[in-house]
């Protein structure tokens, strides 16, 4: 959500702005701008729409000098225009920043400034600090930044240049994540790694009310109380060609096909012979046999994932578990202590409300488990033990590779804690094991059928639908809200998943002549109920799209067609069944002319409420 970079050095900071802000199109955004500092003033380009127009419009207009701030914008307080894109002006346009966040009491910041003759000329709650840093400028940016910040309430990463500066750039965090590249002869500031690798893997994450004031040749970082804060310089891990193609035609389709090797990276890294291996539990390991309760947290996709994790851990580990909403379990006043073991699910670790629902049961004693994918993330830094994802940056805006990499991982958990508290024994995990390892190559099967799968998808009774809908039962109820989640995202059709056994408890009045209804029919002990919902739906002539195991022919008889799958123990059959959904959806959202990689209002990382 929102991206943004910053340069300082001897280099021209323009095309390297620009770079930058290209590396980060997979957050969201709506606008773009950049702004730099050079012979006593600063220079500025912006841009509602993409970053190709943006490009296009600063080759008649180039920003001279060597630092600077680029900025993506996802509207939120006034529209996608050029007068609400970053970067923000003080009056005399001396200061700019940009702003990742929420500024919560800007009404009254704003009101103030008003009354002391500010005028403004955005609809932003973000414009509101510039003019604030311009109040307390006494000369040195970064003393003016640390004072202004000390009047705001929320949350925010932000970078500042300065006019009487040119050299320098300065940069604050409060919640959204923002990380230091240091650089030779030049130093970076971006909301995450991807525009640093280019140029540095040398990075600082600055912590939660931390300010860096950076020169070319200098990095020096304070705390919001004016303490100085020592270096901690981290070498980044992530890979840089995560942010090209591969020959694909969008992120999306290169990520659902990337999936089979992210699940054998996984079972590499976290299994040893017969055993499950998790060296990251840290001292959860010793906990875990006295937990008596279990409580996932996570939004979206990853809840989705969270709930199949539910599944597994209480079907192996026979552990209680709860899964909730972030954004809805950070405010129910939840009953937690130090029986209780909080699994934040998130794949960027930064998300806004999972990140909330961390400090919430730290607070109250409990200890917490991250399944992030994004090591140095907020999540990472605060949780008791990890679990890494291992999945690679994630570029598409819709998660797939990051979703079935939660779950192998949550699969995994579970089988670790059966075995450490006396549920499950050493064959029986080994057993499961085998099982697993087969895994990567039946999701490689089913991607394999990706031609089958596109023909099913633009026909018109599923490309022209208006709405449509998505059952499943058992471990694949989950899958049904996430193959729901991502036709929905992607393709704008309106879409919504249940459970099978609730249709008759109302869901079964929409479905008339023609709607499009995906059954997920997998074989396993709720086959048989599945395929009388399917009857249901039959009897009422709707469309039925069944995703089933190959072979079975009695589901091919009362469907109007088809995506196979291989046989899967029942447990495990949600990573079958993922990536024919994916796929479903995205050859969908084509034959609509989509953006499937950026799809409308969507933004990769929500690291605001």
């Amino acid at each position: 959500m929102c991206g943004i970079v910053g340069f300082t050095g001897e280099d021209t900071a323009l095309p390297i702005l620009l770079d930058g802000l290209r590396r980060l199109e997979y957050r969201g955004y709506d606008s773009a701008g950049v702004a730099t500092a050079a012979s006593g003033a600063l220079h500025t380009c912006k841009n509602p729409g993409k970053i190709a127009a943006l490009t296009a419009k600063t080759e008649t207009q180039p920003l001279p000098g060597g630092t600077g701030i680029g900025h993506t914008r996802w509207a939120t307080h006034g529209g996608p225009t050029e007068a609400n894109a970053h970067p923000h002006f003080d009056g005399d346009c001396g200061i700019a920043v940009v702003h990742n966040g929420i500024i919560e009491n800007y009404r009254e910041l704003r009101a103030a400034l008003l009354a002391e003759g500010v005028c403004f000329r955005s609809e932003t709650d973000s414009e509101v600090l510039p003019h604030l840093f311009r109040k307390h400028y006494r000369g040195r940016l970064l003393d003016a930044v640390r004072a202004a910040l000390d009047e705001v309430q929320g949350a925010y990463a932000l970078a500042v240049i300065c006019a009487d500066e040119p050299g320098v750039l300065v940069g604050a965090r409060q919640g959204s994540p923002l990380v230091v590249g240091i650089g030779d002869g030049a130093h970076y500031l971006a909301s995450d790694v991807q525009p640093l690798l280019p140029h540095t893997r040398q990075v600082i994450y600055l912590g939660t009310g931390e300010l860096c004031e950076l020169t070319p040749d200098t990095c020096h970082l304070e705390t919001l109380a004016g303490g100085v804060v020592p270096l901690r310089i981290e070498t980044a891990g992530q890979d840089e060609a995560a942010a090209d193609k591969a020959g694909y035609p969008h992120f999306m389709l290169k990520e659902i096909h990337q999936q089979p090797a992210v699940l054998e990276r996984l079972l590499g890294a976290y299994t040893q012979d017969d055993r499950v291996v998790l060296p990251e539990l840290g001292g959860i390991a010793e906990a875990l046999p006295a937990i008596r309760r279990i409580q996932i947290v996570a939004c979206g996709t990853a809840w989705h994932a969270g709930l199949i994790g539910k599944y597994l851990i209480e079907t192996f580990a026979r552990v209680p578990v709860e899964v909730d909403v972030a954004s809805e379990f950070r405010y129910r006043n939840p009953v937690l202590d130090s029986d209780t073991l909080v699994i934040p699910v998130s794949q960027s670790g930064e998300t806004a409300d999972t990140l909330e629902a961390v400090r919430l049961a730290k607070a109250a004693g409990a200890m917490v488990l991250g399944v992030i994918n994004v090591p140095g993330s907020s999540i990472a830094r605060e949780a008791d033990g990890l679990l890494y994802l291992q999945a690679g940056p994630e570029i598409g805006v819709a998660s797939t590779k990051a979703y079935t990499a939660q779950i192998m991982v949550l699969a995994l958990f579970a089988l670790q804690v059966a075995a450490l508290r006396g549920m499950m024994d050493a064959k029986a995990v080994a057993q499961h094991l085998v099982e697993m390892r087969g895994l990567p190559g039946k999701v490689q099967w089913a991607i394999d059928r990706a031609p089958a799968i596109e023909a099913i998808a633009r026909l018109p009774r599923y490309a022209q639908a208006r709405n449509a809908m998505f059952i499943g039962r058992g471990f694949n109820f989950p899958s049904a809200l996430e193959g729901a989640l991502k036709l929905k995202e992607i393709s704008y059709i309106h879409v919504e998943g249940y459970a099978a056994g609730e249709m008759k408890h109302g869901p079964i009045a929409l479905v008339t002549d023609g709607i499009p209804v995906v059954c997920i029919a997998t074989q396993g002990p709720v086959y048989d109920k599945l395929a009388s919902n399917i009857q249901e739906i039959r009897a009422r002539n709707g469309h039925v799209l069944s995703i089933a195991t190959e072979g079975d022919a009695e589901i091919a008889e009362v469907s109007d067609d088809v995506i196979h799958v291989p046989p899967c123990t029942d447990a495990f059959s949600p990573l079958v069944v993922a990536s024919p959904l994916q796929l479903f959806a995205y050859y969908v959202a084509l034959a609509l002319g989509r953006d499937v990689d950026q799809p409308r209002n969507l933004a990769k990382s929500v690291t605001v409420e």
